[in-house]
Order: C-alpha cells, then structure tokens, then sequence
C-alpha cells in the first residue's frame, strides 16, 4: 500500500515500510487543515495533544462541546485535533466546507480541525497507520472502534493513553490526564 503525505507545497510518497524512517514522532506529521491550510504538528511541542476522530451525524456528535470546553479550559497546554472521518456508517458524509460550517455553527468550534480522511480500511491515513500500531506510537496497537475515540499525546509527543470513544472529553478520566503533570 503506498501513500501521499504533503509537506508544504511537495508531496512524498511513502509505503508503510518507509514510514519508520520518516515518521519517529508525533511531531513530523503535517496535515492539511479543514480551511485548507497545514497543521504541523511540530509547533504543539511542549502541549498536550488529544486527536479525535469525529463525524457529524453520529450518536457521539455532541462530544464537540465537551470537547469545545475542554480545549478552551485548558488551551495553555493542551490542543486539540479533530480529523472529520466518514468510516463509520457514513456518518460524515459532507465535504470540509460542509464540515467546517456545522462545526461552528452548532458546536462553535475554535480547536485546529484537520480535513476530512480515512482513519480505518485501504485508504486509512498515515497519521492513523501510526496512531494504531505499535511499532510507530511506541504504547500499544488499537483499532479505531467508532467516531471520537481520543489519543492522548504528553508534552514531549509520547502517546500516553487511547480512550474509546464512549468516554466524554469532559470526563474526570480525560480531565485528570490532561492536567497531570
């Protein structure tokens, strides 16, 4: 499987057997951002990092406020990243303007969203290749089991915990992670 993955205006293409070499940290992955601008991780060095995958017609959809609140209580040394993904019975069916408009309209959502992309199957994104398997997070393999399940990143880029995405953003599990020290 071979994948594309853009940095700045070059794009590289890369196999999952080259992504050990290019891909150590959390802090080499740049993405295109929902606006169509680049979130490079690299400049959330020193902050927590929590990666959501979310969607807009799932039963989970109303985390955005948890998350919203979350983000805004605690923006000093944590952020946020949503990635808007439609692999759960298409459960995010529209196009990143269509996303992006929900987004604020209804949850006024101020935390970096990234554009729309597979998390799971053929296309699965190399951020997700690297968030679910072990061999790159360096904490455990995982599946993605539905929208909103969070990865927790400390402020050195070391993945720290995976919560499924039952748990609430606001929950005293996520709470507590995030402000420990």
């Amino acid at each position: 499987m071979k994948y594309f993955i853009m940095f700045g205006l070059f794009s590289f293409l890369f196999t999952p057997k080259n992504l050990d070499a290019q891909m150590k940290s959390i802090y080499d992955f740049k993405v295109e951002g929902l606006d169509g601008g680049t979130i490079d991780f690299a400049q959330f060095k020193g902050k927590k990092i929590l990666i959501v995958n979310t969607a807009s017609k799932c039963g989970y959809t109303p985390q955005y406020e948890g998350l919203e609140k979350l983000y805004e209580a605690n923006k000093d040394n944590l952020v946020i990243v949503g990635f808007p993904a439609n692999n759960f019975l298409y459960q995010e069916p529209g196009d990143n303007a269509e996303i992006k408009t929900f987004c604020q309209k209804n949850y006024n959502v101020t935390f970096p969203m990234a554009a729309k992309i597979d998390v799971k199957g053929k296309n699965i994104h190399p951020i997700y290749v690297w968030l679910t398997q072990k061999r790159y997070n360096n904490l455990k393999d995982n599946n993605v089991k539905w929208n909103f399940q969070k990865y927790l990143f400390d402020e050195k880029g070391n993945l720290i915990e995976v919560f499924a995405p039952g748990v609430e953003p606001m929950s005293e599990e996520i709470v507590q992670a995030v402000r420990a020290k």
